[in-house]
């Protein structure tokens, strides 16, 4: 980081959610952060609501899936000098006042920073009990093959500084990437850290993991973590 106050921006990816889309960018907004909603080719109103309000909108011409929606969201912040982009999901589920937490890390040195609902000082909504379960489990493969212990691998409260920006521009998983992309940035030597944040329960639409699909969600996730720590032996960013 450079001298000056870096430029913080924060992207919001957004899939159907006409429900909360408005009051999430109204509180980031308020907080005096640049942004911008990554409308992931919602089929409900959530551009037309975004547009009526005049917010700062990135029109996916298709569905991307999320991890495409927050690729396209670095990309943004690479493309208009932005040293910090957090995201926060449009699903009301990330409290905008825990920013400047994540934040503040990458401004001491961390490429990446996660806000955790499973560290000392976590607040709120901790997701159901089998969701539970599968984070436990993501957590101790990563450990397994990275090393390193992150206690909630698939939080998407995220602030990514420079280098993570320019990896994740390059190399961004498209389905449930959460855990994926932390295993490529611990393996590529970036430093990333947790601090504890305040989770909400979703304000609006539906989550897309639920029943079997957290089944699926860690099988899927358990071998995408796999082969992205075999493909990236002996690279670094």
């Amino acid at each position: 980081m450079s001298a000056r106050a870096p430029r913080v921006l924060v992207v919001i990816p957004c899939y159907n959610e006409q429900d909360s889309v408005v009051a999430t960018v109204k509180k980031v907004s308020q907080l005096g952060y640049d942004y911008v909603v990554i409308n992931d080719g919602s089929t409900d109103a959530t551009l037309e609501l975004c547009r009526r309000a005049g917010f700062n909108v990135l029109d996916l011409p298709q569905n991307l899936g999320i991890g495409g929606a927050v690729q396209a969201g670095h990309k943004y912040a690479r493309r208009f000098g932005y040293d910090i982009d957090v995201q926060v999901d449009g699903d009301g589920q990330h409290d905008p006042l825990f920013i400047k937490n994540v934040v503040r890390l990458v401004e001491e040195g961390a490429d990446l920073a996660i806000g955790s609902r499973f560290i000392d000082g976590a607040e709120g909504f901790r997701s159901t009990f089998l969701r539970r379960v599968g984070i436990a489990w993501l957590s101790f493969w990563l450990r397994l093959f990275t090393g390193r212990r992150v206690t909630d691998p698939t939080s998407g409260f995220r602030a990514c500084g420079p280098r993570a920006i320019d990896l994740f521009c390059r190399d961004y998983p498209s389905d449930y990437p959460e855990p994926e992309s932390i295993a490529k940035a611990l393996k590529l030597g970036l430093n990333v850290v947790e601090t504890p944040v305040r989770m909400l329960e979703r304000q609006g639409g539906r989550s897309s993991i639920g029943g079997l699909g957290t089944i699926y969600f860690m099988i899927k996730v358990s071998l995408a973590i796999w082969i992205s720590c075999w493909s990236t032996r002996g690279e670094r960013s």
